[in-house]
């Protein structure tokens, strides 16, 4: 290059695109940053949107490679639950349809561990199949059968003391067919459903739900552990679920949050397609 030639450049000012990038690009960064550093080109161009950044979804794909930023990979999910064969088993009342009309129509439930320095912790999700909102949680050192009624009573106490048309589906592991998991599920009026052993896609909502918590949380680009403690986890899974319920974009959803779309259904909105033609 002749020196003329990169003196001319050095000199130049900053052209207006280069200017657009610099204001976006700490944006951007900022907002994948506050949503747990695990959004990829898609979802953080909807984020983008809703805080009224005007930004097309290309510019941000370049931008993030310019950041060096990327979105978040699920790994291959790990069994947790052990079924129990010498245990009557409820019948399957899902048979993969994990879709519902409204909230509190079907309930979907599983367990999954995280290591912490303390030993291993054992993580119950309730998950509303119509919002895919977290209904009900717990984290505890072990993964007998009161783990999974905590997280039950907590369910009961956010969304209703009697739900008669409710479905709480899980599979055949050995805390899902326990006599008083049943009893608990009856005092809400709800009726329990248990997929097929040994077959994942016959509770995938809720194995799916485990796999990006593993991958945001647990395995993430902000994770802050491993955890020194049980309890440490479990304050770290309190943020988490929050952010789910609250800020967490979902495809599934047209794109906004499990309670916006509940909030959109009592308001009268009933689809995903309707709630986009309205954003």
């Amino acid at each position: 290059m002749a020196p003329s030639t990169y003196y001319a450049a050095n000199g130049r000012p900053a052209s207006a695109r280069q200017i657009r990038d610099a204001e976006l690009a700490p944006r951007l960064l900022e907002l994948w940053d506050s949503n747990y550093s695990v959004y990829g080109v898609r979802k953080l161009w909807k984020a983008a949107q809703r805080e009224g950044i005007n930004i097309g979804r290309d510019q941000v794909g370049r931008l993030m490679k310019v950041l060096e930023i990327e979105g978040v990979r699920r790994e291959k999910r790990v069994k947790t639950t052990k079924p129990d064969p010498g245990m009557p088993r409820h019948p399957d009342l899902v048979n993969r349809v994990f879709k519902a009309d409204g909230p509190n129509q079907l309930w979907v439930t599983d367990l999954t561990f995280v290591p912490t320095w303390q030993g291993v912790a054992y993580v119950c999700f309730i998950i509303d199949a119509y919002s895919r909102a977290i209904v009900g949680w717990r984290c505890a050192p072990n993964m007998k059968t009161e783990t999974v009624l905590d997280a039950v009573e907590m369910a009961r106490w956010s969304r209703g003391k009697h739900l008669p048309e409710l479905r709480c589906h899980s599979d055949a592991g050995r805390q899902f067919t326990s006599i008083r998991y049943g009893e608990r599920l009856a005092e809400i009026g709800a009726t329990p459903s248990i997929g097929t052993v040994g077959d994942s896609y016959d509770n995938a909502l809720a194995e799916t739900v485990n796999g990006y918590y593993k991958a945001e949380l647990v395995r993430g680009p902000a994770k802050s552990g491993p955890w020194k403690t049980i309890d440490d986890l479990e304050l770290a899974t309190l943020g988490w679920v929050h952010w789910h319920n609250m800020k967490r974009l979902h495809g599934y959803l047209g794109d906004v949050p499990p309670l916006e779309y509940e909030e959109k259904f009592y308001a009268g909105v009933t689809s995903a397609k309707e709630l986009v033609e309205i954003k």
